[in-house]
């Protein structure tokens, strides 16, 4: 089993990662076409599978089979961004983008150390982690047999529901949705191509500094798994707590760039700081990230998308994601380990810096993403 922890910790993400961005696009325009429903439980079917692979691995081989069944199948966050803008109006889209948010970081928060005390109870030998495999499996199952009977279908092209032509009491608005004009055209703010380059250019960074945060907290202040637990679970509830009250009450791109500017901030710290109080600061700023720049970008690209395009574009923005998310670990603990500490958060301070000049220069507020009241942006929700 020790093969599977040590090729694990740098197969796991890279793979996983690599696999999301190639299968992210294909399972969005599937959901354009299809269904978010349809999408989603083939999805959580794949999940399943990935997860029984896992409860029966007791080999590399088998494990990474896991892996890639799972990177090809993950579709939940993605698909459920995509519900959230089908049934929410261009108003409180952020909002419901941010409780989303707010539901994985309590998830990420406790998710891993339930795994943790799981993983200490051995019913397989050759296995240590069939415990936590096989109530992962168990909650997997459960919520896929909820959404089978609870989710209903929110593709609007799928759940419009026209007059007929047959029905007496019909016939006029029958005629008027015949002689109705098309849908105006989608007005775009911000290029495509631009918000999936500032996902791809911040994760690079962000996730390279998640990866190496347990290293350098070893290394500096002696942290055990356990206080590096309870430093990550600070960082999780922080950032529910803000997609709860806060982030869900700002315009996405104002939520971008307040965590573009916390992250900038937290990357200077984590590259000197000598003290518990400093790293905490530090956390509390990676906190802010978290819990406002994908959710803000997110939600941009939704603004940017046709209703029938929808699945397809917030697929393409998580598949340049998941790239920075699978390369930056390995850029980033390369140069940690070559160089030290301060010259790899130093490196990433740069990259933030450039991420910084993408969303305030480029980046534009599309015209529905503020609450207006009586004609006006609401106080404090003008652009930065």
């Amino acid at each position: 089993m020790r093969p599977i922890l040590s090729g694990s910790i740098y197969a796991n993400p890279l793979i996983r990662s690599l696999l999301q961005a190639i299968a992210s696009p294909i399972i969005g325009r599937l959901s354009d076409k299809y269904g978010r429903r349809t999408a989603l439980l083939a999805s959580m079917v794949g999940n399943i599978l990935s997860v029984l692979l896992w409860v029966v691995a007791v080999d590399f081989r088998t494990f990474l089979a896991s892996r890639i069944v799972g990177g090809l199948s993950e579709g939940n966050v993605q698909l459920a961004t995509a519900i959230a803008t089908d049934i929410s109006d261009a108003n409180s889209r952020g909002s419901t983008m941010a409780l989303i948010g707010a539901c994985f970081s309590i998830a990420f928060t406790f998710g891993p150390a339930l795994g943790a005390w799981l993983s200490t109870v051995a019913t397989v030998a050759a296995n240590p982690f069939a415990t936590a495999a096989g109530v992962s499996l168990f909650l997997i199952v459960t919520e896929t047999v909820y959404l089978y009977f609870s989710l209903p279908e929110t593709l609007p092209s799928l759940t419009r529901t026209p007059p007929t032509a047959e029905s007496g009491d019909n016939k006029k608005s029958y005629a008027a949705a015949a002689a109705a004009p098309p849908p105006a055209p989608i007005q775009r703010t911000n290029s495509h191509f631009l918000l999936n380059l500032t996902h791809l250019a911040f994760l690079l960074f962000f996730s390279g500094m998640e990866f190496s945060l347990p290293f350098m907290t070893y290394e500096e202040f002696g942290y055990s798994s356990a206080k590096n637990g309870r430093l990550l679970g600070y960082v999780g509830l922080v950032a529910s707590l803000l997609q709860g009250g806060v982030t869900r009450r700002l315009p996405p791109l104002l939520s971008v760039r307040i965590g573009v500017v916390a992250c900038l901030v937290a990357f200077l710290l984590l590259a000197r700081t000598r003290t518990v109080t400093g790293l905490y600061l530090a956390a509390t700023g990676l906190a802010t990230t978290s819990a406002t720049v994908v959710t803000g970008l997110n939600a941009l690209s939704s603004f940017e998308a046709a209703e029938d395009e929808r699945g397809g574009k917030l697929g393409m923005l998580r598949s340049w994601g998941q790239l920075g998310r699978g390369l930056g670990p390995v850029l980033f603990t390369s140069v940690y380990w070559w160089a030290g500490r301060e010259a790899a958060y130093a490196m990433g301070a740069l990259g933030i810096a450039g991420v910084a000049a993408l969303t305030f220069g480029g980046l534009k507020t599309p015209p529905g993403s503020v609450q207006r009241k009586g004609g006006a942006v609401k106080e404090g929700e003008k652009e930065l």
